[in-house]
Protein backbone atom coordinates (compact mmCIF):
# COMPACT_ATOMS: atom_id res chain seq x y z
CA UNK A 1 0.00 0.00 0.00
CA UNK A 2 2.02 3.01 -1.13
CA UNK A 3 1.26 6.29 0.59
CA UNK A 4 -0.58 8.66 -1.68
CA UNK A 5 1.15 12.03 -1.91
CA UNK A 6 -0.81 14.87 -0.37
CA UNK A 7 -1.80 18.07 -2.12
CA UNK A 8 -1.44 21.36 -0.28
CA UNK A 9 -5.22 21.47 0.09
CA UNK A 10 -5.36 18.45 2.39
CA UNK A 11 -2.33 18.79 4.68
CA UNK A 12 -4.47 18.85 7.80
CA UNK A 13 -4.34 16.63 10.90
CA UNK A 14 -6.64 14.06 9.30
CA UNK A 15 -4.37 13.61 6.29
CA UNK A 16 -1.28 13.31 8.46
CA UNK A 17 -2.87 10.54 10.52
CA UNK A 18 -4.07 8.85 7.31
CA UNK A 19 -0.45 8.80 6.07
CA UNK A 20 0.70 7.21 9.32
CA UNK A 21 -2.10 4.64 9.43
CA UNK A 22 -1.55 3.50 5.85
CA UNK A 23 2.19 3.17 6.44
CA UNK A 24 1.71 1.34 9.75
CA UNK A 25 -0.86 -1.02 8.24
CA UNK A 26 1.58 -1.91 5.47
CA UNK A 27 4.40 -2.51 7.97
CA UNK A 28 2.25 -4.81 10.09
CA UNK A 29 0.51 -6.79 7.36
CA UNK A 30 1.83 -6.17 3.83
CA UNK A 31 -0.89 -6.64 1.25
CA UNK A 32 -3.67 -6.86 3.85
CA UNK A 33 -6.98 -6.20 2.06
CA UNK A 34 -8.33 -3.66 4.58
CA UNK A 35 -7.01 -1.07 6.98
CA UNK A 36 -8.68 -1.46 10.39
CA UNK A 37 -9.50 1.47 12.66
CA UNK A 38 -11.62 1.19 15.79
CA UNK A 39 -13.81 2.92 18.34
CA UNK A 40 -15.38 1.61 21.52
CA UNK A 41 -18.68 2.76 23.02
CA UNK A 42 -20.41 1.66 26.20
CA UNK A 43 -24.24 1.90 26.01
CA UNK A 44 -24.43 2.22 29.80
CA UNK A 45 -26.52 5.36 29.44
CA UNK A 46 -26.95 8.27 27.01
CA UNK A 47 -23.93 8.30 24.69
CA UNK A 48 -22.84 11.92 24.84
CA UNK A 49 -20.98 14.38 22.63
CA UNK A 50 -17.68 13.63 24.37
CA UNK A 51 -18.06 9.97 23.36
CA UNK A 52 -18.73 11.12 19.80
CA UNK A 53 -15.08 12.17 19.53
CA UNK A 54 -14.18 8.51 20.09
CA UNK A 55 -16.04 7.84 16.83
CA UNK A 56 -15.43 10.99 14.78
CA UNK A 57 -11.62 10.89 15.11
CA UNK A 58 -11.20 7.45 13.48
CA UNK A 59 -14.14 8.13 11.14
CA UNK A 60 -12.46 11.17 9.64
CA UNK A 61 -9.18 9.29 9.26
CA UNK A 62 -10.93 6.24 7.78
CA UNK A 63 -12.87 8.44 5.37
CA UNK A 64 -9.67 10.11 4.16
CA UNK A 65 -8.14 6.69 3.56
CA UNK A 66 -11.24 5.65 1.60
CA UNK A 67 -10.98 8.82 -0.49
CA UNK A 68 -7.55 7.60 -1.55
CA UNK A 69 -9.02 4.35 -2.82
CA UNK A 70 -8.22 1.98 0.03
CA UNK A 71 -10.58 -0.45 1.74
CA UNK A 72 -11.13 0.48 5.37
CA UNK A 73 -13.04 -1.14 8.22
CA UNK A 74 -14.11 1.25 10.95
CA UNK A 75 -15.12 -1.01 13.83
CA UNK A 76 -17.34 0.24 16.62
CA UNK A 77 -17.23 -2.22 19.49
CA UNK A 78 -20.41 -1.89 21.50
CA UNK A 79 -19.33 -2.79 25.02
CA UNK A 80 -22.81 -4.10 25.75
CA UNK A 81 -21.53 -7.11 27.71
CA UNK A 82 -20.06 -4.81 30.36
CA UNK A 83 -21.67 -4.81 33.79
CA UNK A 84 -24.47 -2.41 34.66
CA UNK A 85 -22.68 -0.24 37.23
CA UNK A 86 -25.37 2.06 38.60
CA UNK A 87 -28.72 3.65 37.86
CA UNK A 88 -27.98 6.86 35.92
CA UNK A 89 -29.82 9.96 37.03
CA UNK A 90 -32.24 11.80 34.81
CA UNK A 91 -33.05 9.02 32.33
CA UNK A 92 -36.79 9.09 31.48
CA UNK A 93 -38.63 5.88 32.33
CA UNK A 94 -36.03 4.74 34.87
CA UNK A 95 -36.38 4.65 38.66
CA UNK A 96 -34.44 3.20 41.59
CA UNK A 97 -35.95 -0.25 40.96
CA UNK A 98 -33.32 -0.66 38.24
CA UNK A 99 -30.74 -0.97 41.06
CA UNK A 100 -31.64 -4.65 41.36
CA UNK A 101 -29.94 -5.20 37.99
CA UNK A 102 -26.56 -3.78 39.00
CA UNK A 103 -23.88 -6.31 38.10
CA UNK A 104 -25.73 -7.85 35.15
CA UNK A 105 -24.62 -7.43 31.53
CA UNK A 106 -26.10 -4.30 29.94
CA UNK A 107 -27.98 -6.52 27.50
CA UNK A 108 -29.69 -8.30 30.43
CA UNK A 109 -31.03 -5.07 31.95
CA UNK A 110 -34.56 -3.98 30.98
CA UNK A 111 -34.86 -0.94 28.73
CA UNK A 112 -36.39 2.22 30.22
CA UNK A 113 -40.17 2.12 30.50
CA UNK A 114 -41.88 2.86 27.21
CA UNK A 115 -38.83 2.00 25.08
CA UNK A 116 -39.46 -0.15 22.00
CA UNK A 117 -36.07 -1.81 22.43
CA UNK A 118 -35.49 -5.23 24.06
CA UNK A 119 -32.92 -4.17 26.66
CA UNK A 120 -30.92 -1.33 28.17
CA UNK A 121 -28.00 -1.55 25.76
CA UNK A 122 -30.12 -1.66 22.61
CA UNK A 123 -32.10 1.36 23.80
CA UNK A 124 -29.01 3.59 23.95
CA UNK A 125 -27.29 2.00 20.95
CA UNK A 126 -30.31 2.81 18.77
CA UNK A 127 -30.15 6.55 19.44
CA UNK A 128 -26.42 6.67 18.69
CA UNK A 129 -26.77 4.54 15.55
CA UNK A 130 -29.43 6.90 14.17
CA UNK A 131 -27.20 9.92 14.86
CA UNK A 132 -24.19 8.32 13.19
CA UNK A 133 -26.30 7.61 10.10
CA UNK A 134 -27.34 11.28 9.94
CA UNK A 135 -23.68 12.28 10.30
CA UNK A 136 -22.65 10.03 7.41
CA UNK A 137 -20.49 7.75 9.59
CA UNK A 138 -19.93 4.35 7.97
CA UNK A 139 -18.96 1.61 10.43
CA UNK A 140 -19.09 -2.08 11.27
CA UNK A 141 -20.80 -2.55 14.62
CA UNK A 142 -19.67 -5.40 16.86
CA UNK A 143 -21.78 -6.44 19.84
CA UNK A 144 -19.51 -7.79 22.56
CA UNK A 145 -22.48 -9.67 23.98
CA UNK A 146 -22.80 -11.51 20.67
CA UNK A 147 -19.05 -12.12 20.48
CA UNK A 148 -18.72 -13.56 23.97
CA UNK A 149 -21.97 -15.52 24.20
CA UNK A 150 -21.41 -17.19 20.81
CA UNK A 151 -17.92 -18.35 21.73
CA UNK A 152 -16.07 -16.19 19.19
CA UNK A 153 -13.37 -15.36 21.75
CA UNK A 154 -13.11 -18.84 23.27
CA UNK A 155 -9.53 -19.47 22.12
CA UNK A 156 -8.48 -16.02 23.30
CA UNK A 157 -10.05 -16.63 26.71
CA UNK A 158 -8.31 -19.98 27.11
CA UNK A 159 -5.05 -18.38 25.99
CA UNK A 160 -5.43 -15.59 28.57
CA UNK A 161 -6.13 -18.12 31.33
CA UNK A 162 -3.09 -20.17 30.30
CA UNK A 163 -0.90 -17.04 30.44
CA UNK A 164 -2.57 -15.56 33.53
CA UNK A 165 0.71 -15.39 35.44
CA UNK A 166 2.30 -13.36 32.64
CA UNK A 167 -0.68 -11.00 32.64
CA UNK A 168 -0.60 -10.78 36.42
CA UNK A 169 3.07 -9.84 36.33
CA UNK A 170 2.35 -6.96 33.95
CA UNK A 171 -0.56 -5.71 36.05
CA UNK A 172 1.49 -6.02 39.24
CA UNK A 173 3.76 -3.23 37.99
CA UNK A 174 0.89 -0.80 38.41
CA UNK A 175 -1.07 -2.09 41.41
CA UNK A 176 0.89 0.02 43.88
CA UNK A 177 0.27 3.20 41.88
CA UNK A 178 -2.51 5.56 43.01
CA UNK A 179 -5.89 5.02 41.43
CA UNK A 180 -7.01 7.67 38.95
CA UNK A 181 -10.76 7.47 39.59
CA UNK A 182 -12.24 10.64 40.97
CA UNK A 183 -9.33 12.82 39.90
CA UNK A 184 -10.29 16.02 38.21
CA UNK A 185 -9.88 15.60 34.47
CA UNK A 186 -10.32 17.79 31.43
CA UNK A 187 -11.70 14.86 29.47
CA UNK A 188 -14.90 12.82 29.75
CA UNK A 189 -14.40 9.72 31.85
CA UNK A 190 -14.72 6.54 29.85
CA UNK A 191 -17.09 4.00 31.38
CA UNK A 192 -14.69 1.07 31.08
CA UNK A 193 -11.78 3.05 32.51
CA UNK A 194 -13.93 4.28 35.37
CA UNK A 195 -14.91 0.67 36.01
CA UNK A 196 -11.27 -0.37 35.99
CA UNK A 197 -10.25 2.49 38.27
CA UNK A 198 -12.93 1.84 40.88
CA UNK A 199 -11.69 -1.69 41.53
CA UNK A 200 -14.33 -2.42 44.16
CA UNK A 201 -14.93 -5.92 45.47
CA UNK A 202 -15.55 -8.95 43.29
CA UNK A 203 -17.11 -6.75 40.63
CA UNK A 204 -13.86 -4.93 39.93
CA UNK A 205 -12.80 -4.79 36.29
CA UNK A 206 -9.35 -3.58 37.34
CA UNK A 207 -7.21 -6.72 37.20
CA UNK A 208 -9.51 -9.69 37.51
CA UNK A 209 -10.29 -12.24 40.20
CA UNK A 210 -7.50 -12.91 42.66
CA UNK A 211 -7.26 -14.57 46.02
CA UNK A 212 -6.00 -17.76 47.55
CA UNK A 213 -6.56 -19.58 44.25
CA UNK A 214 -4.45 -17.04 42.37
CA UNK A 215 -5.11 -14.46 39.68
CA UNK A 216 -7.66 -15.03 36.89
CA UNK A 217 -8.30 -12.56 34.03
CA UNK A 218 -11.79 -13.97 33.42
CA UNK A 219 -15.02 -13.23 35.26
CA UNK A 220 -18.14 -15.38 34.85
CA UNK A 221 -21.64 -13.98 35.09
CA UNK A 222 -23.55 -15.95 37.73
CA UNK A 223 -25.70 -18.78 36.40
CA UNK A 224 -28.38 -17.96 38.95
CA UNK A 225 -28.62 -14.15 39.40
CA UNK A 226 -26.77 -13.19 36.16
CA UNK A 227 -24.51 -10.77 38.04
CA UNK A 228 -20.73 -10.58 37.89
CA UNK A 229 -20.33 -10.58 41.67
CA UNK A 230 -18.37 -13.79 41.30
CA UNK A 231 -14.98 -15.12 42.32
CA UNK A 232 -13.11 -17.86 40.48
CA UNK A 233 -12.00 -20.36 43.12
CA UNK A 234 -10.29 -22.97 40.94
CA UNK A 235 -9.15 -23.57 37.38
CA UNK A 236 -7.45 -26.50 35.67
CA UNK A 237 -5.50 -25.69 32.50
CA UNK A 238 -5.68 -29.21 31.08
CA UNK A 239 -9.40 -29.88 31.49
CA UNK A 240 -10.37 -26.16 31.47
CA UNK A 241 -12.64 -26.88 34.44
CA UNK A 242 -13.43 -23.63 36.25
CA UNK A 243 -15.18 -23.27 39.58
CA UNK A 244 -16.68 -19.99 40.72
CA UNK A 245 -18.89 -18.75 43.53
CA UNK A 246 -21.28 -15.81 43.55
CA UNK A 247 -20.86 -13.53 46.54
CA UNK A 248 -24.30 -12.03 45.98
CA UNK A 249 -26.66 -15.00 45.84
CA UNK A 250 -24.33 -17.77 47.06
CA UNK A 251 -24.62 -19.83 43.88
CA UNK A 252 -21.57 -21.81 42.76
CA UNK A 253 -20.81 -24.23 39.96
CA UNK A 254 -18.03 -25.91 38.05
CA UNK A 255 -18.00 -25.49 34.27
CA UNK A 256 -15.73 -26.43 31.41
CA UNK A 257 -14.40 -23.11 30.11
CA UNK A 258 -13.82 -24.60 26.65
CA UNK A 259 -17.62 -24.93 26.40
CA UNK A 260 -18.76 -22.02 28.60
CA UNK A 261 -19.88 -18.70 27.11
CA UNK A 262 -21.33 -16.74 30.05
CA UNK A 263 -18.51 -14.49 31.10
CA UNK A 264 -15.82 -12.17 29.77
CA UNK A 265 -12.21 -11.17 30.10
CA UNK A 266 -11.66 -8.29 32.52
CA UNK A 267 -11.36 -4.94 30.81
CA UNK A 268 -7.59 -4.47 30.90
CA UNK A 269 -7.21 -7.82 29.18
CA UNK A 270 -10.30 -7.67 27.00
CA UNK A 271 -9.25 -4.49 25.16
CA UNK A 272 -5.76 -5.63 24.05
CA UNK A 273 -7.20 -9.05 23.17
CA UNK A 274 -9.56 -7.32 20.72
CA UNK A 275 -6.72 -5.25 19.22
CA UNK A 276 -4.94 -8.47 18.36
CA UNK A 277 -8.07 -10.34 17.26
CA UNK A 278 -9.27 -7.57 14.91
CA UNK A 279 -5.84 -6.36 13.76
CA UNK A 280 -6.60 -2.77 14.81
CA UNK A 281 -4.05 -0.27 13.48
CA UNK A 282 -5.60 3.01 14.68
CA UNK A 283 -7.71 3.77 17.74
CA UNK A 284 -7.79 7.04 19.69
CA UNK A 285 -8.13 7.12 23.46
CA UNK A 286 -9.33 9.58 26.07
CA UNK A 287 -7.04 10.88 28.79
CA UNK A 288 -8.35 8.33 31.30
CA UNK A 289 -7.22 5.53 29.01
CA UNK A 290 -3.85 7.18 28.38
CA UNK A 291 -2.70 8.13 31.85
CA UNK A 292 0.03 6.07 33.63
CA UNK A 293 -1.27 2.67 34.68
CA UNK A 294 -4.41 2.99 32.60
CA UNK A 295 -5.92 0.46 30.25
CA UNK A 296 -4.23 1.83 27.13
CA UNK A 297 -0.76 1.83 28.67
CA UNK A 298 -1.15 -1.58 30.30
CA UNK A 299 -2.83 -2.95 27.20
CA UNK A 300 0.22 -2.00 25.17
CA UNK A 301 2.13 -4.66 27.10
CA UNK A 302 -0.62 -7.26 27.38
CA UNK A 303 -1.42 -7.19 23.65
CA UNK A 304 1.87 -8.97 22.98
CA UNK A 305 0.61 -12.00 24.90
CA UNK A 306 -2.05 -12.35 22.20
CA UNK A 307 0.48 -11.90 19.39
CA UNK A 308 -0.67 -8.41 18.49
CA UNK A 309 0.51 -4.80 18.58
CA UNK A 310 -0.95 -1.74 20.23
CA UNK A 311 -2.78 0.57 17.79
CA UNK A 312 -1.40 3.98 17.02
CA UNK A 313 -3.66 6.91 17.73
CA UNK A 314 -3.91 10.20 19.59
CA UNK A 315 -5.22 11.03 23.02
CA UNK A 316 -8.30 13.13 22.45
CA UNK A 317 -9.31 16.14 24.49
CA UNK A 318 -12.48 17.18 26.24
CA UNK A 319 -15.57 18.30 24.34
CA UNK A 320 -17.46 20.91 26.31
CA UNK A 321 -20.95 22.33 26.14
CA UNK A 322 -21.60 26.06 26.37
CA UNK A 323 -22.76 26.78 29.89
CA UNK A 324 -22.58 23.18 31.15
CA UNK A 325 -20.14 21.22 33.32
CA UNK A 326 -17.99 18.26 32.27
CA UNK A 327 -19.97 15.38 30.84
CA UNK A 328 -20.17 11.79 32.06
CA UNK A 329 -22.15 9.21 30.14
CA UNK A 330 -23.24 7.45 33.33
CA UNK A 331 -25.52 10.39 34.10
CA UNK A 332 -28.71 11.31 32.38
CA UNK A 333 -29.40 14.75 31.01
CA UNK A 334 -26.08 15.23 29.23
CA UNK A 335 -26.29 16.40 25.60
CA UNK A 336 -26.08 13.61 23.07
CA UNK A 337 -25.41 13.72 19.31
CA UNK A 338 -29.17 13.47 18.81
CA UNK A 339 -29.63 16.60 20.94
CA UNK A 340 -27.06 18.47 18.86
CA UNK A 341 -28.55 17.29 15.57
CA UNK A 342 -31.93 18.55 16.68
CA UNK A 343 -30.61 22.13 16.51
CA UNK A 344 -27.77 21.97 13.98
CA UNK A 345 -27.18 20.43 10.58
CA UNK A 346 -24.83 17.42 10.38
CA UNK A 347 -22.32 19.47 8.39
CA UNK A 348 -21.84 21.94 11.25
CA UNK A 349 -21.42 19.20 13.84
CA UNK A 350 -18.91 17.34 11.63
CA UNK A 351 -17.00 20.58 11.10
CA UNK A 352 -16.63 21.16 14.84
CA UNK A 353 -14.85 17.81 15.18
CA UNK A 354 -12.89 18.08 11.92
CA UNK A 355 -11.40 21.54 12.36
CA UNK A 356 -9.70 20.88 15.72
CA UNK A 357 -6.85 18.44 16.26
CA UNK A 358 -7.84 15.59 18.59
CA UNK A 359 -5.72 16.99 21.43
CA UNK A 360 -7.52 20.36 21.24
CA UNK A 361 -10.63 20.82 23.33
CA UNK A 362 -13.63 22.72 21.98
CA UNK A 363 -17.21 23.52 22.90
CA UNK A 364 -20.50 22.71 21.25
CA UNK A 365 -23.02 25.50 21.65
CA UNK A 366 -26.57 25.03 22.83
CA UNK A 367 -26.94 28.69 23.77
CA UNK A 368 -26.75 31.93 21.78
CA UNK A 369 -23.23 30.98 20.69
CA UNK A 370 -24.73 28.64 18.10
CA UNK A 371 -25.70 31.70 16.05
CA UNK A 372 -22.08 32.89 15.97
CA UNK A 373 -20.88 29.41 15.01
CA UNK A 374 -23.33 29.35 12.12
CA UNK A 375 -22.18 32.81 11.00
CA UNK A 376 -18.59 31.52 11.01
CA UNK A 377 -19.60 28.43 9.06
CA UNK A 378 -21.45 30.48 6.44
CA UNK A 379 -18.46 32.79 6.02
CA UNK A 380 -16.26 29.74 5.49
CA UNK A 381 -18.71 28.49 2.86
CA UNK A 382 -18.28 31.75 0.95
CA UNK A 383 -14.48 31.68 1.26
CA UNK A 384 -14.29 28.10 0.02
CA UNK A 385 -16.52 28.99 -2.93
CA UNK A 386 -14.44 32.01 -3.95
CA UNK A 387 -11.07 30.34 -3.33
CA UNK A 388 -9.94 32.60 -0.48
CA UNK A 389 -10.03 30.03 2.35
CA UNK A 390 -6.83 28.68 3.90
CA UNK A 391 -5.84 25.12 2.93
CA UNK A 392 -6.57 23.63 6.37
CA UNK A 393 -9.96 25.34 6.41
CA UNK A 394 -10.73 24.00 2.94
CA UNK A 395 -9.89 20.48 4.14
CA UNK A 396 -12.06 20.78 7.27
CA UNK A 397 -14.94 22.14 5.17
CA UNK A 398 -14.61 19.28 2.69
CA UNK A 399 -14.71 16.73 5.51
CA UNK A 400 -17.80 18.41 6.94
CA UNK A 401 -19.92 18.51 3.78
CA UNK A 402 -19.03 15.16 2.22
CA UNK A 403 -17.64 11.70 2.84
CA UNK A 404 -15.99 9.27 0.45
CA UNK A 405 -19.54 8.07 -0.35
CA UNK A 406 -20.69 11.54 -1.48
CA UNK A 407 -22.22 14.81 -0.36
CA UNK A 408 -24.35 14.97 2.78
CA UNK A 409 -27.90 16.28 2.22
CA UNK A 410 -27.85 20.07 2.53
CA UNK A 411 -30.29 22.98 2.84
CA UNK A 412 -31.01 24.33 -0.69
CA UNK A 413 -31.20 27.97 0.50
CA UNK A 414 -28.98 28.25 3.61
CA UNK A 415 -30.35 31.50 5.01
CA UNK A 416 -28.60 32.91 8.10
CA UNK A 417 -29.35 30.77 11.15
CA UNK A 418 -29.92 33.78 13.39
CA UNK A 419 -32.47 35.13 10.91
CA UNK A 420 -34.29 31.80 10.76
CA UNK A 421 -34.26 31.59 14.55
CA UNK A 422 -35.76 35.08 14.83
CA UNK A 423 -38.46 34.24 12.31
CA UNK A 424 -39.30 30.99 14.09
CA UNK A 425 -39.38 32.86 17.39
CA UNK A 426 -41.68 35.60 16.18
CA UNK A 427 -44.07 33.41 14.18
CA UNK A 428 -44.39 30.75 16.92
CA UNK A 429 -45.03 27.84 14.57
CA UNK A 430 -47.18 29.59 11.95
CA UNK A 431 -45.54 28.38 8.75
CA UNK A 432 -47.52 30.66 6.45
CA UNK A 433 -46.25 33.68 8.37
CA UNK A 434 -42.71 32.30 8.34
CA UNK A 435 -42.85 31.82 4.57
CA UNK A 436 -44.15 35.36 4.09
CA UNK A 437 -41.27 36.83 6.07
CA UNK A 438 -38.60 34.68 4.49
CA UNK A 439 -39.99 35.48 1.06
CA UNK A 440 -39.45 39.19 1.76
CA UNK A 441 -35.80 38.82 2.81
CA UNK A 442 -34.64 38.97 -0.80
CA UNK A 443 -37.47 40.32 -3.01
CA UNK A 444 -35.37 39.81 -6.14
CA UNK A 445 -35.05 36.09 -5.41
CA UNK A 446 -37.78 35.09 -2.96
CA UNK A 447 -38.10 31.56 -1.63
CA UNK A 448 -41.28 29.85 -2.79
CA UNK A 449 -41.46 27.16 -0.10
CA UNK A 450 -40.14 26.58 3.40
CA UNK A 451 -38.65 23.36 2.05
CA UNK A 452 -36.00 25.51 0.38
CA UNK A 453 -34.85 26.62 3.85
CA UNK A 454 -35.02 23.15 5.38
CA UNK A 455 -33.62 21.42 7.33
CA UNK A 456 -31.83 24.54 8.63
CA UNK A 457 -35.12 26.28 9.37
CA UNK A 458 -36.36 23.28 11.38
CA UNK A 459 -33.09 23.17 13.35
CA UNK A 460 -33.35 26.89 14.18
CA UNK A 461 -36.98 26.47 15.20
CA UNK A 462 -36.07 23.52 17.44
CA UNK A 463 -33.34 25.63 19.06
CA UNK A 464 -35.81 28.43 19.78
CA UNK A 465 -38.36 26.03 21.23
CA UNK A 466 -36.01 23.94 23.36
CA UNK A 467 -33.06 26.12 24.37
CA UNK A 468 -34.29 29.72 24.60
CA UNK A 469 -35.87 30.53 27.98
CA UNK A 470 -39.48 31.69 27.91
CA UNK A 471 -38.56 35.11 29.26
CA UNK A 472 -36.25 35.62 26.27
CA UNK A 473 -38.82 34.69 23.65
CA UNK A 474 -40.20 37.45 21.45
CA UNK A 475 -43.85 38.47 21.81
CA UNK A 476 -44.92 41.31 19.54
CA UNK A 477 -47.26 43.85 21.13
CA UNK A 478 -50.92 43.53 20.25
CA UNK A 479 -51.63 47.24 20.75
CA UNK A 480 -49.45 50.38 20.58
CA UNK A 481 -47.84 51.56 23.81
CA UNK A 482 -49.87 54.76 23.92
CA UNK A 483 -48.28 56.01 27.13
CA UNK A 484 -44.73 55.65 25.78
CA UNK A 485 -45.65 57.22 22.43
CA UNK A 486 -47.25 60.17 24.21
CA UNK A 487 -44.16 60.76 26.35
CA UNK A 488 -41.68 60.93 23.45
CA UNK A 489 -39.69 64.11 22.88
CA UNK A 490 -39.43 65.71 19.45
CA UNK A 491 -36.09 64.07 18.42
CA UNK A 492 -37.56 60.65 19.17
CA UNK A 493 -40.72 61.42 17.19
CA UNK A 494 -38.56 62.63 14.30
CA UNK A 495 -36.54 59.38 14.29
CA UNK A 496 -39.75 57.35 14.05
CA UNK A 497 -41.03 59.54 11.18
CA UNK A 498 -37.75 59.06 9.28
CA UNK A 499 -38.01 55.30 9.73
CA UNK A 500 -41.64 55.12 8.62
CA UNK A 501 -41.12 57.44 5.64
CA UNK A 502 -38.51 55.10 4.14
CA UNK A 503 -40.06 51.80 5.22
CA UNK A 504 -41.71 50.82 1.94
CA UNK A 505 -38.66 51.72 -0.18
CA UNK A 506 -36.35 49.60 1.98
CA UNK A 507 -38.58 46.56 2.58
CA UNK A 508 -35.99 43.75 2.35
CA UNK A 509 -33.45 42.41 4.78
CA UNK A 510 -30.54 44.36 3.28
CA UNK A 511 -32.66 47.43 2.69
CA UNK A 512 -33.99 47.58 6.24
CA UNK A 513 -30.52 46.96 7.66
CA UNK A 514 -29.25 50.01 5.76
CA UNK A 515 -32.32 52.06 6.67
CA UNK A 516 -32.47 51.28 10.41
CA UNK A 517 -28.79 52.05 10.92
CA UNK A 518 -29.10 55.12 8.70
CA UNK A 519 -31.89 56.92 10.56
CA UNK A 520 -29.70 58.26 13.43
CA UNK A 521 -27.05 59.30 10.87
CA UNK A 522 -29.54 61.28 8.78
CA UNK A 523 -31.06 62.79 11.88
CA UNK A 524 -27.61 64.05 12.89
CA UNK A 525 -27.02 65.55 9.43
CA UNK A 526 -24.87 62.81 7.90
CA UNK A 527 -25.53 60.68 4.81
CA UNK A 528 -27.27 57.34 5.53
CA UNK A 529 -24.37 55.47 3.95
CA UNK A 530 -21.65 57.26 5.93
CA UNK A 531 -19.05 54.83 7.29
CA UNK A 532 -18.11 54.63 11.01
CA UNK A 533 -14.81 56.35 10.26
CA UNK A 534 -16.74 59.35 8.91
CA UNK A 535 -18.96 59.64 11.99
CA UNK A 536 -18.44 61.00 15.50
CA UNK A 537 -18.67 58.53 18.43
CA UNK A 538 -22.02 60.00 19.47
CA UNK A 539 -23.71 58.34 16.50
CA UNK A 540 -23.24 54.89 18.01
CA UNK A 541 -24.90 56.10 21.19
CA UNK A 542 -27.76 57.56 19.17
CA UNK A 543 -28.18 54.25 17.30
CA UNK A 544 -28.39 52.29 20.55
CA UNK A 545 -30.97 54.71 21.93
CA UNK A 546 -33.01 54.49 18.71
CA UNK A 547 -32.87 50.69 18.66
CA UNK A 548 -33.98 50.47 22.31
CA UNK A 549 -36.96 52.72 21.52
CA UNK A 550 -38.01 50.49 18.62
CA UNK A 551 -37.72 47.34 20.73
CA UNK A 552 -39.86 48.88 23.47
CA UNK A 553 -42.53 49.94 21.01
CA UNK A 554 -42.56 46.62 19.14
CA UNK A 555 -41.91 43.94 21.81
CA UNK A 556 -41.86 45.75 25.15
CA UNK A 557 -38.19 45.02 25.93
CA UNK A 558 -34.78 46.67 25.61
CA UNK A 559 -33.54 44.03 23.18
CA UNK A 560 -34.80 41.37 20.81
CA UNK A 561 -34.14 39.80 17.42
CA UNK A 562 -32.19 41.83 14.87
CA UNK A 563 -34.38 44.80 14.03
CA UNK A 564 -34.48 44.27 10.23
CA UNK A 565 -35.72 40.72 10.76
CA UNK A 566 -38.16 41.85 13.44
CA UNK A 567 -39.61 44.54 11.19
CA UNK A 568 -40.09 42.07 8.35
CA UNK A 569 -41.73 39.63 10.74
CA UNK A 570 -44.14 42.18 12.16
CA UNK A 571 -45.13 43.42 8.69
CA UNK A 572 -45.41 46.98 7.37
CA UNK A 573 -48.98 47.69 8.42
CA UNK A 574 -48.52 46.48 11.98
CA UNK A 575 -45.17 48.27 12.30
CA UNK A 576 -46.83 51.54 11.33
CA UNK A 577 -49.60 50.96 13.86
CA UNK A 578 -47.25 50.10 16.73
CA UNK A 579 -44.99 53.06 15.96
CA UNK A 580 -47.90 55.43 16.19
CA UNK A 581 -48.55 56.35 12.55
Amino acid sequence: MPIVAQSTETTDWVSRFADEVIAESERRAPGKPAVVVASGLSPSGPIHLGNLREVMTPHLVADEIRRRGYTVRHLISWDDYDRYRKVPAGVPGVDESWAEHIGKPLTSVPAPKGSPHPNWAEHFKAAMTASLAELGVEFDGISQTAQYTSGVYREQILHAMKHRRDIDAILAQYRTKPKTAGKKSQKPVDEAELEAAEGSGAAAEDDGSSGSAGYFPYKPYCGNCEKDLTTVTAYDDDSTELTYACTDCGFSETVRLSEFNRGKLVWKVDWPMRWAYEGVVFEPSGVDHSSPGSSFQVGGQIVGIFGGKQPIGPMYAFVGISGMAKMSSSKGGVPTPADALQIMEPQLLRWLYARRRPNQSFKIAFDQEIQRLYDEWDRLDVKVADGSALPADVAAHSRAVRTAAGELPATPRPLPYRTLASVADITAGHEDQALRILGELDPANPIASLDEARPRYDKAEAWINTHVPADQRTIVRQEPDAELLKSLDEPSRQSLRLLLDGLADHWSLDGLTHHVYGVPKVQAGFPADATPKELPPEIKTAQRTFFALLYHLLVGRDTGPRLPTLLLAVGQDRVRTLLGE
